[in-house]
């Protein structure tokens, strides 16, 4: 009996010391877009900080397509083990309403590790743009209809849907052209394929300091310390305002002890000076707390952004 008692100890002990010396192999961060957007920059940089203070390497892995849903139904199968983790980003929250039919509930199918960062979005304009102002873009886009291409990171994204409410409270009408991804969108806007377009400071802003775009305004209610002599939208559209937040989930039934551990790092990454400067010069700030608190946020940005979708008509499948 006693054998067959220590044997059980032994077993039941076992998960225990799995997660003891978690991890012990690289960890695997799925990201939604193609490199050079925001998404990525974010979970590189906060990837490489997690890879020093865990031991283990953080491997960033790129899987577009599919309006996001492509990288986020890979994180929900992916083995509920650690080693995969997701960036979450706004996109997950409208497209709750943006599409009919989902194979997954995104809030119930995923669990919340920690949130990273809320940055504004900014208008901005190709450098030989004839629009110097807001005020000057919209005089611009009613006496010349069906003119403007807007490009966007994709089809119902918050670069998206912050265009589709300028639209909406300016009274002017602007091609929408979705991308697959900030990079590729901001490429075309370099060249002047497009227009406009209403990134994610994080992506955007090293062209716009580089003076290869130009930006028009930013989308919070007021200015960003990063871009302190670009107005917000708000100053020329009273009451218009979009920000964007990220942060980091796993596959439902990843252990809690895994959760704790990831939670603390990614809050203690936010907390250091040098990270904090990094996300402060694009624009960013930290959001840090429980995974309670995050996905509070992401149920009421889902809330938010149902709003805005019914509002602009916009739908996928």
């Amino acid at each position: 009996m006693l054998t067959v008692a220590l044997l059980l100890s032994g077993f039941i002990a076992l998960p225990a010391v799995a997660q003891s010396d978690y991890p012990n192999k690289p960890i695997r961060w799925i990201v939604a877009y193609p490199p050079g957007g925001t998404t990525d920059l974010l979970a590189r940089l906060v990837g490489q900080h997690l890879s020093q203070k865990l031991g283990q390497s953080v491997v960033i892995e790129n899987r577009a397509g599919g309006g996001n849903n492509i990288g986020t139904e890979m994180a929900i199968k992916a083995p509920p083990d650690g080693y995969t983790i997701f960036l979450v980003n706004p996109a997950n929250a409208i497209n709750a309403t943006l599409y009919s039919k989902l194979n997954f509930v995104f809030l119930d199918d995923l669990v919340p590790i920690a949130g990273l960062v809320r940055v504004p979005n900014v208008m901005t304009v190709t450098k030989n743009f004839p629009a110097k102002t807001v005020a000057e873009f919209i005089d611009y886009a009613k006496k010349n209809p069906d003119k403007v291409n807007m490009a966007s990171s994709g089809s119902g994204t918050s670069v998206h849907l912050s265009g589709e409410m300028f639209k909406a409270m300016a009274g002017i009408d602007m091609k929408h052209v979705p991308y697959k991804g900030a990079g590729p969108a901001t490429v075309d806007l370099i060249g002047g394929q497009v227009d406009v377009i209403f990134d994610n400071m994080p992506s955007i802003i090293s062209h716009i300091r580089a003076g290869t775009v130009r930006a028009l305004g930013v989308t919070t209610a007021q200015r960003s310390p990063a871009l302190p002599d670009v107005p917000a939208v708000a100053e020329t559209v009273p009451g218009y305002e979009a920000s964007a937040w990220f942060g980091v989930a796993a596959p439902k039934g990843t252990p809690a002890a895994v959760i704790a551990r990831l939670n603390r790092e990614v809050n203690a990454a936010l907390a250091d000076p040098v990270m904090k400067a990094k996300l402060a010069d694009l624009g960013g700030v930290p959001i840090p707390g429980t995974p309670e608190q995050f996905w509070a946020l992401h149920r009421m940005e889902t809330e938010k952004w149902a709003k805005a979708v019914q509002f602009s008509g916009a739908k996928a499948e």
